[in-house]
């Protein structure tokens, strides 16, 4: 596996930031009631993630050390700051939808992490790849979890209604953590499940036999025969 393909994996799957490293929990909860909602947060996100950790990652060099943090969240709520003029003009349905979640990327522990441990010491094409990696990751967590609960708690799927069967638990607080906790496990089961059974292969290859190298001595023996 080459050095980009990791950096995608890791983002991913296996430092997944909903599921395997629980970050952004607030907006996971907040936002997962419908998948359009949920859809919409991770991309907003992600396009954040991506725009800090190539900009921080630029200057990277020229931003002192003991300034970083400060700065980082400067840059954060910069791009936070346009994104809600962006969606306010274009989107407002969504813009309305996300309400107080919106302005509360700036703080979201995903993207400040990956600028702190990552984009902060990597090169620009690393951090770019690391962004949309770790972004798509938490937007592919979100709308797992408002499509569960927007199925079971409003019998719909995107806004477009199924069927009139609906439970109420799934759309409150109780049961985005309920749900939340089930997909964890169902996540670090498989994600187990799948590097036991790799490891497994990987041994198995390496117990193979390998052929016996043809004795010389009884070869040359035979053609002097």
């Amino acid at each position: 596996m080459n050095k980009y393909a990791k950096i995608t994996m890791d983002g991913l799957v296996n430092n997944n930031a909903t599921f395997k490293l629980v970050l952004g929990t607030c907006a996971t909860l907040g936002m997962s009631a419908t998948a359009l909602g949920g859809l919409g947060m991770g991309l907003s996100v992600t396009i954040v993630l991506l725009l800090s950790n190539v900009i921080i990652s630029l200057l990277r060099k020229v931003i002192p050390s003991t300034v970083r943090i400060p700065a980082f969240v400067v840059i954060i709520a910069t791009l936070v700051t346009l994104l809600r003029m962006f969606l306010y003009k274009f989107l407002p349905d969504l813009y309305d939808t996300m309400g107080v979640f919106l302005p509360l990327i700036v703080v979201n522990c995903l993207i400040l992490g990956r600028a702190e441990a990552f984009s902060s010491k990597q090169p620009v094409l690393d951090s770019a790849i690391d962004g949309v990696a770790s972004g798509l990751g938490f937007t592919l967590a979100l709308t797992v979890m408002g499509i569960i609960r927007e199925l079971l708690g409003s019998g719909s799927f995107f806004g477009i209604k199924l069927w009139d069967f609906t439970i109420g638990f799934f759309t409150n607080s109780a049961g985005a953590f309920f749900v939340y906790g089930i997909c964890i496990a169902l996540f670090v089961f498989i994600t187990n499940r799948v590097e036991l059974c790799l490891n497994a292969k990987h041994m198995q290859a390496l117990r193979v036999p390998k052929e016996p190298l043809p004795d010389v001595t009884e070869t040359a023996q035979k053609e002097e025969a």
